[in-house]
């Protein structure tokens, strides 16, 4: 375990024109414990000729544990329409979960604009879905979200859902963004965190929606020792994800931009826990 973490995966949206197998490479190659996967980076790889089995087959040979699953965004405001097929693509991330040996399915709010009421019983329709496969589902909040941009929002939705294979994903540029930095999560218990990702945030404005703009740790603002030091306190023990997307982390080799990530994050780790 890395500083009380079980280690450190690279988010695959931080090396996002990289094809599939050298992004997996350069994970590993560059310093990282796991890989992160979203539903894209399966479509991609199947676009490019690899059957679900091959290209999973491609996953585990380069040794390094899959740290989440990603789904399609969505489906918690889904218009009726909509929900079956959004549903498909978590029971289909879940079937990849199992395969992989992956606890964790991940997944943002997304688009929609049902009632919350609604978005209370999909997620409360989703956990079944995960709890069947024997999983646990990290949902995140986004700062600039139209309904979900405050985490006592969701902590509130996933409360009224009551299901307990649905839990929190923290993400440290979501927290500094959205007016919780450092040990601004203090009110959370740690037993409703079930996944955390990272990137420090520049000292200016964000570039975009959804944000390109992030750094590796000990480029930005975030003050990464409180961080640290209270997701210890509170008895998280599970990955914790880089994700970095930034144009000039697309503009530089993968190999590159990997072992920064993991460098800067360990020099992090270290000073938060220094003796």
């Amino acid at each position: 375990m890395l500083h009380r973490f079980r280690g450190i995966a690279l988010h695959l949206w931080t090396v996002d024109t990289t094809p599939f197998e050298p992004a997996l490479a350069a994970a590993k190659e560059g310093g990282f414990d796991a890989v992160e996967l979203r539903r894209v980076d399966f479509m991609r790889a199947q676009e490019s000729g690899l059957s679900n089995t091959a290209l999973l087959g491609r996953v585990r040979s380069h040794g390094l544990p899959v740290s989440a699953v990603g789904c399609e965004y969505g489906w918690t405001f889904a218009a009726k329409q909509d929900r079956e097929r959004l549903f498909a693509s978590l029971r289909e991330a879940c079937e990849r979960a199992v395969m992989l040996d992956c606890a964790t399915v991940m997944s943002g709010i997304g688009p929609g604009d049902a009632s919350m009421e609604e978005g209370v019983a999909n997620i409360r329709h989703a956990g079944e879905i995960v709890e069947r496969h024997g999983l646990r589902l990290a949902l995140e909040y986004q700062f600039q979200h139209p309904i979900v941009s405050r985490l006592d929002i969701l902590r509130e939705l996933i409360a009224k859902a009551g299901q307990k294979s649905v839990g929190l994903l923290l993400d440290a540029y979501h927290l500094q963004r959205g007016g919780r930095p450092g040990r601004g999560f203090e009110d959370v218990p740690g037993a409703e965190i079930f996944y955390v990702q990272y990137s420090d945030v520049p000292d200016a404005p964000p570039n975009a929606a959804p944000p390109v703009d992030r750094l590796a740790p000990g480029k930005g603002v975030v003050r990464w020792s409180e961080l640290f030091q209270l997701l210890a306190a509170k008895g998280y023990d599970g990955w914790i994800s880089y994700e970095a997307p930034n144009p000039a982390h697309w503009n530089h080799p993968a190999i590159d931009v990997a072992r920064e990530g993991a460098t800067a994050t360990r020099q992090m780790l270290e000073a938060a826990f220094a003796r």
